[in-house]
């Protein structure tokens, strides 16, 4: 891993930010869109940014800024575009490695795929370019999948609010630039917690949508329900301008669905409070530290400040950590497995083990995961005839050392595998429904805390609302 000049924590990187880079997405896009700065002025001014703060982070290790120039010098949006929702009026933004952009390697973090060139950007890049956004960079990531975002590659990102500590991930790159204002947007995909992880542990949001709400770049798993495409940004507000930007139906993805009629901004624009939320420290399943279980409990209490009734009755998630490990076991045997025949040697072991994992089930092993998941999804749905929504911690421990390649126990309670500490995301995943993760505090130590809620199925519009509510209620500006 890398070893980065700086490794005390680093307060100014998150708040010294002025001018066109201390702006939300939101407002940016609004700037642009009156003609009050060109697309250049802000291309020009996170190339600035990115420079002066990435040298400690390493965030964005690929960087296309000279080519972002040209485009932002020859950007010119028609009229009908402007009134389109989720256009982005020549807003940069960065891109995650685990999508194609057109000139750029994906590689996903590994060294098998460092000079895989992308020929063309992947459908979900592709949308937000025709959306009017600019990709400028591209966004680190651990190798392959995972939570701490190092790879052999790049090497280490780490957090702006503590240098010697992880930003999460696999989205960990996306969130590390939005909390340090390189940028104003980041796509991320979410499998286990992807992009709620590393949005809790570096203090800002992140949504995964309802599966099939982003179309999602070609894969040899199309029919695959656990893995979504979804947006990161610095507040909820900005989640819903990328998710108006990214939503559309798009037949190369099978789960696709159609854009709802509503635009996403209008819930963060005139937000409708829950009227019923169930808090929970741990969803019923394994360890937590008490600091994070206290502030987000705390934060959840607020909601009751816009009327909602806060209370305890949870689903019961018993069988949710099997079954998320052998889908995910089965989903890595499917995508990853045949690199073991070829390039065993060059791959991270925690991968290795998880592909042999996979390659090692059975179909009953399959099968009972299934049922545990329709019972699950059969009892959340239930609880989702009372409540808005469900919240819960994004995760049970603050961000770990970056040396650490994952937390081996959690208050005293020792785990079991390399992904056993991100259970608070990975089981809501199994679920399909939409999750936001919203920074609600900061432990004694400056870490930053993440609050998740969950909604109904096909509830990103209302839960957007929720968020926005509980964002206003915390008040952390």
């Amino acid at each position: 891993m890398s070893d980065f000049a700086g490794s005390q924590s680093s307060p100014s990187l998150i708040s010294e930010a002025e001018g066109l880079c201390g702006l939300t997405a939101f407002d940016a896009v609004g700037v642009l869109r009156k003609g009050e700065a060109s697309p250049l002025d802000f291309v020009d001014a996170a190339i600035a940014r990115i420079e002066q703060a990435d040298t400690q982070i390493n965030a964005l290790p690929q960087r296309r800024f000279e080519e972002a120039r040209r485009y932002a010098k020859a950007f010119r949006p028609d009229a009908d575009r402007k009134a389109r929702p989720g256009w982005l009026a020549g807003l940069p933004i960065a891109v995650k490695d685990y999508n194609d952009l057109a000139g750029l390697p994906t590689t996903y973090g590994s060294p098998i795929f460092a000079r895989n060139v992308a020929r063309s950007s992947d459908v979900t890049v592709a949308r937000l370019e025709a959306q009017g956004a600019i990709p400028l960079a591209k966004s680190n990531v651990p190798e392959f999948a995972g939570a701490n975002t190092f790879n052999r590659v790049f090497g280490a990102t780490r957090n702006p609010h503590d240098l010697k500590r992880t930003v999460g991930g696999s989205s960990g790159g996306s969130a590390a630039a939005l909390a340090t204002s390189m940028i104003w947007l980041a796509t991320g995909n979410d499998l286990g917690g992807s992009l709620r992880i590393p949005a809790s542990f570096c203090g800002i949001a992140g949504m995964r949508p309802s599966v099939g709400r982003v179309p999602r770049p070609m894969s040899v798993v199309p029919f695959d329900p656990l893995w979504v495409e979804g947006p990161m940004g610095r507040c909820v507000a900005d989640l819903a301008l990328m998710l108006d930007a990214q939503a559309h139906f798009d037949p190369r993805d099978p789960l696709s669905a159609p854009v709802p009629a509503r635009p996403f901004s209008e819930a963060a624009s005139h937000p409708r409070p829950p009227q019923r939320v169930a808090y929970t420290s741990n969803l019923g399943l394994g360890p937590i530290e008490p600091e994070i279980a206290a502030i987000c409990e705390q934060a959840a209490q607020r909601l009751a400040d816009a009327g909602a009734s806060i209370d305890g009755d949870v689903p019961d998630f018993s069988g949710g950590i099997e079954a998320f490990h052998i889908l995910r076991a089965s989903l890595m045997a499917s995508v990853r497995g045949p690199l073991l025949d070829t390039h065993r040697d060059e791959i991270n072991p925690d991968i290795v083990w998880n592909i042999e994992v996979g390659l090692g089930q059975s179909g009953m092993d399959i099968a009972r995961a299934e049922r545990i998941r329709g019972s699950l999804f059969e009892r959340v749905t239930a609880f989702f005839e009372t409540h808005d929504a469900l919240a819960c911690p994004t995760v049970a421990t603050t961000p770990f050392l970056v040396e650490q390649r994952f937390p081996t126990e959690i208050n005293g309670q020792v785990l079991t595998s390399y992904i056993d500490w991100m259970y608070l995301t990975f089981v809501l995943t199994l679920l399909g429904c939409p999750v936001i993760s919203v920074p609600v505090g900061k432990t004694k130590s400056g870490l930053p805390v993440g609050l998740q809620l969950m909604g109904r199925p096909r509830g990103d519009f209302e839960l957007l609302g929720y968020a926005r509510t509980l964002e206003q209620v915390v008040n952390l500006k």
